[in-house]
């Protein structure tokens, strides 16, 4: 295990990432997120994939009975909110909400136990919640952000999607005033759909690199309030980290038939 000089250097050790490339240019990569991402990503595929091969039409076993328990929940929100057509929404949104809340819920593992582990291969930083890093957030709030237009151009055609952005929030009737109301209706109609992937990925990562600091600042804190502390935290973090699954499926079934709506 490594030694810290000060609770400072043992905080800006584990706020740091595993980077491959200048750590100051654009070309580098947080190879623990990346790792972390694409790991949890296989395990929500494989584990639903053994529960879809084995299951049965008689008395299901207990994965079954918990992944359709996850369908049925995902589904009936799908239902609530999505007023288009693609069948395509119960999937994406069942996948946004497992993947991040794995992602969410390595949190949970003791904190220093992976760093300690790599540092034996010469891995000097290790962190392996990918929705404290701003770049993971930002790549599903930004695959989201794709299917936005997907939908809106599926479900509207290209010139109608395209339309809204000349055309809304501020309708008229006459040529003159549409011409004159368009560049502001494209202003504002850019700023609104900017904003939804901006808010999608700021928000989680707030929340979890908020959270991830907690633990930290719990670690330092003398041994016998770790336990006290590390135990209350964490049952208030589960709450918050299915939470942030949640919201973040939630929104984006909302703003993926809001672009399938006519407005």
């Amino acid at each position: 295990m490594a030694t810290y000089d000060s609770p400072g250097e043992y905080i800006d050790h584990h706020l740091g990432h595993w980077v491959v490339g200048d750590p100051d240019s654009f070309w580098s990569f947080h190879m623990d997120t990346m790792i972390f991402s694409v790991l949890l990503g296989a395990i929500f595929f494989f584990v639903f994939y053994a529960a879809a091969r084995k299951a049965t039409s008689g008395t299901p076993g207990n994965l079954q009975n918990f992944i359709e328990t996850l369908v049925d929940f995902v589904d009936a929100q799908v239902k609530d909110s999505y007023h288009g057509t693609n069948r395509l929404i119960g999937p994406i949104a069942l996948t946004i909400f497992i993947w991040v809340f794995l992602m969410n819920v390595v949190k949970l593992i003791p904190y220093d136990l992976f760093p300690w582990l790599v540092s034996f291969l010469g891995v000097e930083y290790l962190r392996i919640n990918p929705t404290s890093d701003i770049n993971a957030t930002a790549g599903v709030a930004l695959g989201v952000f794709v299917m936005i237009f997907y939908f809106g151009i599926r479900g509207k055609g290209f010139g109608g999607f395209g339309k809204e952005f000349l055309t809304a929030p501020f309708a008229a009737e006459s040529i003159v005033m549409k011409i004159l109301l368009a560049p502001i209706n494209l202003f504002f109609k850019t700023v609104e759909e900017v904003v939804k992937p901006f808010s999608l990925a700021m928000r989680l990562f707030g929340n979890m690199y908020a959270g991830g600091l907690i633990f930290t600042l719990i670690a330092i804190s003398p041994w016998y309030m770790q336990w006290a502390l590390g135990f209350g935290w964490s049952l208030f973090k589960l709450l918050v980290i299915v939470l942030q699954a949640f919201v973040f499926m939630a929104l984006s079934i909302v703003y993926l038939s809001m672009a399938e709506e006519e407005h």
